[in-house]
């Protein structure tokens, strides 16, 4: 069953992200890289001037839920404090997964 209502389960989803919280100056960005690389993922990551972070990541949906939980879990660096997201179709514009200033 997808996770994602009209997305099925093997389908290229992009997760456009928010991090809220201590995201900044705690190495966030460079575990996040290390992260999607692991799962195969590909976008981008960037510290936000209002102190968040955005991510990008587009993959399998199921990778890609794997990818959240992460962000979202004790695992991920700093202190995530919300995530606002969403899901829409991948558009295959990323070749890896790096921060971008």
């Amino acid at each position: 069953m997808a996770e994602f209502p009209g997305v099925e389960s093997g389908e290229r989803v992009r997760l456009t992200a928010r991090a809220d919280g201590t995201v900044q100056a705690v190495g966030f960005r460079y575990w996040t890289v290390r992260k999607a690389e692991q799962l195969g993922l590909t976008g981008t990551v960037r510290n936000n001037d209002d102190g968040s972070v955005g991510i990008v990541a587009e993959g399998p949906q199921t990778v890609v839920l794997e990818f959240r939980r992460w962000l979202r879990s004790t695992d991920a660096p700093g202190l995530v404090e919300n995530v606002e997201e969403r899901i829409s179709p991948a558009t295959g514009g990323f070749s890896t997964f790096r921060v971008v200033y």
